[in-house]
């Protein structure tokens, strides 16, 4: 669609000087979406209704409050833009919105203005990306140890907009566990706070309030995290179970006894043959007897059933004798359950799995096959029920709904917590055949959304809400729960200047509920 032009905004967005501007068609739509497979199926295939108007790149805070401020004279709605990776739907625009869209791109802002190895603190701007972060800290022996499945490309602001949860969580922490201090640039003014101390008791923690805002209340410009020192080594591990519902009782186990290494995944049985299946083959005649000898092994002597076994995978850090003994320990767990150890190489593939999964979903469209992941955190006592029922639901609504060939649904156990786990579902159907790809997609989303939540589950457990489940935000939050986000966004953003229309925004996407 053309762009909507705000004249007078435009003219003083020119006289100030203010950040680098582009208005061009590739850049409009680049900012117009997210990641979610509804997305990027439009995007390729379809039309998106409304895209942003201008898109800006602030090179500073004070560059970012003078956009705000010239935004919240002239009317302008402003969508912060980190690594563009939200699969919930919070980038879209508004389609009612008949306001100039600004998308405010924060990838100038990628600095990391000081780092206070006493206090092992490390200050950043909002824009640097994951992976830039690992790299530039593990330079100097630092970490802070956030590695979610988007690395590649998701930025410390949006982890910080979302809740954000990595890989690591178990040693390191979800991002609310990292952030000591945040600066938030809203249309009334900029949220910041003097000290960086590790607790406080002030009241209600504004700073805790930024955490999972989605851009609706202002623009995260930087962050003062935790961080540690790089750990003296790392290793791989996995083993092999059963059935599901044996590594279920292994991961519970693990909690238990507060044994969890870094990162402690465990995938059922259609995820371990998904990644079996993307194995490389072997060309050495001598390894292909070695495997064979390992298949026999486990499923002749040990009776294990290839079409029921569950795979984990651990990765280890510390010094080597801590390693060793995280290893000695988990070893012992699983072996209470019929786990057998199966190596660090299967670990090592296991564990990089999860960056190829957004890589196979979007190669997948090329062969007429549509596919996303969600996910949820469930207590213990409802992990295998939960698992069950979203898996049955899928494949009959996916019948009801007239798909033809059988859904891919698979789940995995991706982070365990003293009172229970996330959980994680990947599933897809080949759309050939079916007249609405998209909205048959999002029926059958939605139906498993609705059994997590009868069985126990969260909305999210770091996704965030976005558009894709706001209308179930609600229920879950209490509605003074709601009014009381709502409150606040009426509190900071009176104008509604952060209009992308998430949370608590009405379905017309451009005003906000309030008391």
């Amino acid at each position: 669609p053309p762009p909507i032009r705000n004249e007078a905004f435009l003219a003083a967005l020119e006289g100030a000087r203010v950040a680098k501007v582009s208005d061009a068609d590739g850049d409009r739509v680049f900012h117009g979406h997210g990641h979610t497979c509804q997305e990027v199926y439009t995007v390729r295939f379809g039309s998106l209704e409304r895209v942003p108007d201008l898109v800006v790149w602030p090179g500073s805070t004070q560059e970012v409050e003078a956009v705000v401020r010239l935004a919240n004279e002239h009317n302008v709605v402003i969508i912060p833009f980190g690594g563009g990776t939200s699969v919930s739907g919070a980038l879209q625009c508004p389609t009612k919105e008949r306001r100039m869209i600004v998308s405010m791109d924060m990838h100038r802002m990628n600095r990391i203005k000081w780092v206070d190895r006493e206090n092992m603190l490390v200050c950043m701007e909002a824009g640097i990306i994951g992976q830039d972060v690992k790299r530039r800290l593990e330079a100097m022996g630092l970490t802070i140890g956030h590695e979610p499945d988007s690395l590649e490309f998701s930025s410390l602001g949006g982890w910080i907009a979302t809740r954000a949860s990595g890989m690591k969580r178990s040693t390191y922490g979800n991002i609310e566990d990292m952030l000591v201090r945040c600066t938030m640039v809203t249309s009334v003014g900029t949220i910041d706070r003097r000290v960086d101390v590790p607790r406080l008791s002030m009241g209600p923690d504004v700073q805790q309030m930024v955490l999972g805002s989605e851009g609706t209340l202002g623009v995260v410009t930087e962050a003062v995290l935790r961080m540690r020192a790089l750990p003296q080594t790392s290793q791989y591990g996995s083993v092999l179970f059963p059935t599901f519902e044996h590594g279920v009782h292994f991961m519970r186990e693990v909690a238990r006894q507060g044994a969890s290494p870094c990162s402690l995944r465990l995938m059922d049985n259609d995820q371990f043959q998904l990644g079996h299946s993307l194995k490389p083959d072997k060309k050495n005649p001598f390894a292909k007897v070695i495997d064979g000898v390992k298949k026999l092994y486990v499923t002749k002597w040990h009776g294990f059933d290839p079409s029921e076994m569950c795979f984990a995978t651990l990765m280890m850090e510390g010094t080597k004798e801590q390693v060793a003994a995280q290893y000695r320990k988990i070893c012992q767990i699983a072996g209470q359950f019929k786990g057998l150890d199966a190596g660090s190489e299967n670990g090592y593939r296991g564990y990089f799995l999860t960056f190829m999964i957004a890589y196979l979903r979007d190669f997948g469209v090329n062969f007429s096959f549509i596919a996303e992941s969600f996910e949820t955190t469930v207590p213990w006592s409802n992990v295998m029920m939960l698992c069950e029922g979203v898996k049955r639901r899928v494949k009959a609504t996916c019948l009801q709904a007239g798909i033809k060939t059988d859904p891919f649904c698979s789940c995995r156990v991706t982070q365990i917590y003293d009172t229970g786990a996330c959980i994680y579902f990947y599933f897809g159907f080949s759309w050939k055949g079916v007249k609405d790809p998209v909205g048959t997609f999002t029926l059958v989303e939605d139906a498993a959304r609705e059994e997590i939540l009868a069985l126990g589950g969260s909305l999210s457990h770091h996704h965030g809400v976005g558009k894709h489940r706001q209308r179930w935000l609600k229920p879950q939050i209490s509605e003074p729960g709601f009014e009381a986000i709502a409150s606040v966004k009426a509190a900071l953003d009176p104008r509604n200047v952060f209009g992308n229309g998430n949370l608590t925004a009405t379905p017309e996407g451009h005003k906000h509920s309030s008391l």
